[in-house]
């Protein structure tokens, strides 16, 4: 599985990648700076958190490594590593309608609360990774 060492990294195609599910003992990094955004993540085996600028952009439990993280004016697209299935929370406009893929396979439509965060379940257990595509 292709965890993110660095915790954070730029990817050539102005993505990020975060997270490193496999660490037993609780890991962060501050202030990285993409895209004119400060971004922070913590993250270890338990739980995988991102923030964009001070505010909540992505968290799992258990944790898990994010690659190829990307938003844009209609939603966000993600692969997702793990060695168990997560729960998955994402931060995108409130109160909005959202299409949800998981491997290409529409898994059906989602309201955001009024925070704008929107919960999904993604198996991984069986497969290790699975590509996220969440549209507006």
């Amino acid at each position: 599985m292709a965890v993110v060492e660095e915790l954070l990294r730029a990817e050539s195609d102005g993505t990020i990648s975060f997270g490193n599910h496999v660490l037993t003992a609780k890991a962060k990094l501050e202030d990285y700076e993409h895209g004119g955004n400060l971004y922070k993540v913590k993250t270890f085996r338990e739980l995988t958190k991102l923030e964009k600028n001070g505010m909540f952009a992505y968290e799992s439990e258990p944790g898990t490594s994010v690659n190829c993280f990307a938003e844009t004016e209609n939603g966000l697209t993600f692969t997702v590593e793990g060695d168990e299935d997560a729960q998955i929370t994402v931060g995108l406009l409130e109160d909005t309608v959202y299409t949800v893929y998981v491997n290409g396979t529409s898994v059906g439509e989602m309201k955001t609360n009024l925070s704008g965060k929107l919960n999904i379940s993604v198996e991984l257990a069986s497969v290790g990774k699975a590509e996220v595509r969440i549209v507006k």
